[in-house]
């Protein structure tokens, strides 16, 4: 007789069993609950992570600053005399030397004035010369006793008046020439000149004062590269000229090294020239000044740029991948293994970054393990396994 087999009892309940177990890992694995092994929780993994020393190097540190580019001559070309202005003798943006034509305003005026001016200086120099005469035989008369001694005191008198009048007249030629010659409106320095700002055409007002703007005239080499230091910055510089470990700005002319706005490093070259007899009230700022050669004409006055002063005398500092660095608010901290292999937070103070690295100014020494690796996974007093950082991995690192 054929048919299923029956389950026996014991079967059924080894089912169960096995049921229920599978349903209690499911269970288990979804809430993360640690599996207890021989009655005991299993211990948790340390973190690895990477240490370095921090190294030491003696350097000579510099400072970084955003300036602008300045004219060493920086010139508003005025008219000196009046008058109709017929000739513009220069390209718009072009070089000039040094007394080049620049403008022309109409000299027939100035040479009719000069003209005059010439004629009375021919009818003063006559009277003179008659004067003169008259003064030394009135002289000779008086001696004789043939004139009064009045009227020869008259005649030297006259003399005199007939000296001045020449010199008057002398005078009224000489300014007669200058403004004939300051029609002819030339190049002050040698630099680059702007565009006309008067066309041909235009009645031009001359004079000391408030004479018409005709152009403006910059020089390009060498140029200037003006910036501002705060009062904690020179007060650091006074400090280590005090010192003896960095002369002072205005006795030495220090190296400088500037960047343009879209170059990756600093290539040119200068001195510090100038610094200012006092701190702007307004600012609280101490305006310097650098100088640059500037044969190739890159340079422009108003461009921006940044530069680098030398700020310090060779010292030993405290330098740590820029990496390593961390930022909690405002605070810049580092995590070290301490020699127990506890991870531990450490407030730095940091200074200017250097060839990669940062330096350090407080905070850190020599033997300290900081962390350059790993950091993501550290918390403070967390246990740690500290590996030493292959030099090539540092290398990578700054």
């Amino acid at each position: 007789m054929t048919g299923r087999a029956r389950k026996s009892p014991t079967t059924s309940i080894i089912t169960g069993i096995a049921v229920v177990v599978g349903l209690g890992f499911i269970v288990v694995n979804r809430l993360n609950i640690p599996p207890v092994i021989a009655g005991e929780q299993a211990e948790e993994a340390v973190q690895a992570v990477t240490v370095a020393n921090p190294t030491v190097k003696k350097i000579v540190e510099w400072d970084e600053y955003t300036g602008r580019f300045e004219a060493v001559d920086d010139v508003e070309v005025r008219a000196r005399v009046s008058g109709y202005l017929t000739e513009v003798a220069f390209t718009s943006g072009e070089v000039v030397e040094a007394g080049d034509l620049l403008f022309r305003i109409d000299p027939r005026p100035f040479a009719a004035e000069l003209a005059a001016a010439n004629a009375a200086l021919d009818h003063a120099t006559a009277a003179y010369h008659y004067a003169k005469s008259e003064a030394e035989r009135g002289k000779e008369l008086v001696k004789q006793r043939a004139l009064s001694q009045e009227e020869g005191d008259r005649r030297e008198q006259a003399m005199q008046q007939a000296a001045a009048d020449r010199a008057a007249a002398q005078a009224s030629v000489t300014q007669a020439e200058l403004n004939l010659e300051f029609t002819e409106v030339r190049a002050p320095i040698t630099g680059r000149v702007s565009d006309n700002y008067v066309s041909v055409g235009n009645l031009i007002v001359g004079g000391a004062d408030g004479g018409t703007l005709l152009t403006t005239q910059v020089s390009t080499d060498p140029i200037y590269f003006e910036f501002t230091a705060s009062e904690a910055e020179y007060l650091k510089y006074l400090r280590l000229a005090q010192q003896g470990s960095r002369i002072s700005g205005r006795y030495a002319q220090h190296p400088v090294r500037v960047k343009l706005m879209d170059e990756e490093s600093y290539t040119h070259e200068g001195l510090l020239t100038f610094v200012d007899n006092q701190l702007d009230r307004s600012t609280g700022t101490m305006r310097g000044r650098a100088t640059l050669n500037n044969p190739d004409d890159l340079f422009s006055p108003g461009m921006f740029g940044r530069l680098q002063l030398l700020g310090s005398g060779k010292h030993d500092v405290v330098l740590i991948p820029d990496t390593a660095v961390q930022t909690d608010q405002a605070q810049k901290f580092v995590w070290v293994v301490g020699t127990d292999d506890i991870a531990q937070r450490r407030p730095i103070e940091l200074g200017p970054a250097k060839d990669g690295e940062r330096i350090v100014r407080s905070g850190l020494e020599a033997r300290d393990r900081i962390i350059v690796g790993g950091t993501q996974f550290v918390r403070d007093q967390m246990p740690v396994t500290p590996i030493p950082a292959e030099p090539s991995a540092l290398l990578t690192l700054r």
